[in-house]
């Protein structure tokens, strides 16, 4: 994880930083065509920095087990029992083709929780609506080194390092 934090992310992160300063640039000229232009560089790198500082938040090495108290019976109402709704979000996250990320996500007009999928580096509240509780990174280079391709095995190691604090304290603020 740490080479994919000083590598992965800081390259989302300094492409964002340039293309910022391009799109300020021609937002001051008044330049439209730069500025439709660099959109999708401001996604996907954008998107890459979104997602995954929300993923180093969302693990820790003393994570694991259940969540408690509120999510935990959000969970339970919202997909039946923590295992299911572990299986179902393992799944969706297994199912990306390609790159992506797996996501426990609250949609905050039905005040229920739900599972998404996003593709390559698409941020879930832009792409969704959905307010990013619980984001799995499921791209190759989060997990290639240890793992080799074989996702469903970092999938299933992942739930060891999930930090429940962190996305109780994510679910309650979302509720407010």
């Amino acid at each position: 994880m740490q080479l994919h934090h000083s590598k992965h992310h800081a390259t989302y992160v300094n492409n964002l930083n340039v293309l910022e300063e391009r799109y300020r640039e021609a937002l001051e000229k008044g330049d439209v065509t730069t500025q439709v232009a660099l959109q999708p560089g401001l996604k996907f790198n954008g998107g890459g920095h979104i997602n995954h500082s929300i993923f180093w938040t969302n693990l820790s090495p003393k994570g694991g087990g259940e969540p408690k108290g509120e999510l935990l019976e959000a969970i339970k109402r919202d997909f039946g029992s923590f295992d299911k709704f572990k299986e179902k979000l393992t799944t969706v996250s297994v199912g990306v083709q390609g790159s992506g990320w797996g996501w426990l996500g609250f949609n905050k007009e039905q005040g229920r929780l739900q599972i998404a999928a996003c593709f390559n580096q698409d941020p879930l509240e832009g792409t969704t609506g959905l307010i990013p509780l619980l984001g799995i990174d499921v791209w190759e280079h989060a997990y290639y080194l240890q793992y080799k391709n074989v996702r469903p095995d970092y999938l299933k190691a992942i739930w060891n390092v999930i930090n429940w604090e962190n996305v109780t304290e994510r679910y309650m603020a979302c509720k407010k």
